[in-house]
């Protein structure tokens, strides 16, 4: 876009000279006509050499009407008092100030160049002088028309950048929301791929760190705990599958395997028999009346599941109650709470990502809900989180 604006502007001020150009052949040749040999040879002289030159200069000093506005302006119709050839750069300044809006130096200006051509026309060569009314009027018509002409330039231009500086606005609004989108995005993957990996991989390194830290187990119990990691890692393994699906390909063919359904309130019960089985004492209250939609459930599932991962890497053999409660009209009221822990912890921590809180927080914002979380006044730990019944 910058170099079509540059070539633009330079098919412009051609244009600009050549009209000026023409303007000045035409005031410099018209006097020609009326010349006789009456005309003195000193003042045919300047005609043909001084009056061109002055006129080359007026081009050249054209260039500077920008950064000089009025210098230039007074100089070129002072110029055309006795130059016809300076015509076309005085006429050309004229508009520029009138597209430009300067409308004081204008006032100024425009009567100067009225008076510079009712001058010229009474120095020049030719014999053939119009009363001075009719010069006058003649001046102030012309100076009109180029006062006229070079608004209608400016006012076509502004047009112009308004509709340039639009099409910039609405390309770079665009773009931000392009940018917006894939940052959501990335941070729903993020956040989808913490909730479902952090909870498996944490059950592997629990039972990992169990055979390492327990020397008492007996042959069983190690081949169970190495069971539970493989079946975890496996789990682990198809859950990032189902994650990176909303990173699939649109054009992938039609009989490519379907992605796992996500999942929902139904879930929860089965969550919590897998962290009983691996060794959580936990229970499930569930007072949930009518079906829960979609995204709902799966909300309080992520909610349940984090709440979960959290207690077994920071109270872990604590009794962990899940409470579910709630109704159309009331929306859905979920809460996780554990026991203080008691005694030594049977294996070391697990490392903490610091992202889990702040998943949950962002999972129950995006619902249209809201979530709480801290210590009781029994040194339990309570996360409780509420969410419309359509979110």
């Amino acid at each position: 876009m910058p170099e079509t604006r540059a070539r633009t502007g330079r098919l412009a001020t051609a244009w600009r000279y050549s009209l000026a150009v023409a303007i000045s052949a035409f005031v410099w040749g018209a006097p020609l006509i009326g010349a006789t040999e009456r005309t003195p040879d000193a003042a045919l002289m300047w005609f043909l050499y001084g009056d061109p030159l002055l006129g080359l200069l007026s081009f050249v000093l054209v260039r500077w009407r920008h950064r000089h506005p009025a210098l230039v302006a007074i100089a070129l119709n002072a110029f055309g008092c006795v130059s016809a050839s300076s015509a076309g750069p005085a006429s050309w300044v004229i508009g520029s100030l009138a597209s430009r809006r300067r409308w004081r130096l204008l006032a100024v200006v425009g009567p100067l160049g009225v008076l510079s051509g009712v001058v010229q026309e009474r120095v020049g060569i030719s014999e053939d002088t119009l009363p001075l009314w009719v010069s006058l009027a003649f001046g102030a018509l012309v100076t009109g028309i180029l006062v006229a002409t070079g608004y209608a330039m400016g006012s076509q231009r502004q047009l112009v950048d308004s509709y340039r500086e639009r099409a910039l606005t609405a390309e770079r609004e665009q773009l931000a929301r392009v940018a917006q989108a894939q940052a959501a995005e990335r941070t729903r993957i993020a956040r989808e791929m913490h909730d479902v990996l952090a909870h498996r991989i944490s059950l592997v390194a629990m039972h990992a760190g169990a055979l390492g830290y327990r020397t008492d187990l007996t042959a069983q119990e190690q081949a169970s705990a190495a069971k539970s990691i493989e079946e975890n890692a496996h789990r682990a393994l198809s859950d990032l599958r189902a994650v990176l699906g909303v990173l699939r390909d649109p054009l992938q063919p039609v009989d490519a395997a379907p992605e796992r359904p996500q999942p929902g309130i139904d879930d929860v019960a089965g969550l919590v028999a897998e962290e009983a089985a691996g060794g959580m004492r936990v229970r499930l209250s569930s007072r949930v009346e009518g079906d829960v939609p979609t995204a709902t459930g799966r909300t309080a599932y992520r909610i349940v599941q984090e709440a979960l991962t959290n207690v077994r890497k920071h109270a872990p053999g604590t009794a962990v109650t899940v409470d579910l409660a709630g109704t159309p009209d009331d929306g859905l009221v979920i809460g996780v709470r554990n026991a203080a822990p008691v005694g030594p912890r049977p294996t070391p921590a697990l490392p903490a990502s610091g992202l889990g809180l702040l998943g949950l927080a962002e999972r129950a914002a995006l619902a249209g809900g809201r979530i709480s979380h801290g210590g009781d006044p029994t040194g339990g730990y309570v996360v409780r989180a509420w969410i419309p019944w359509d979110s």
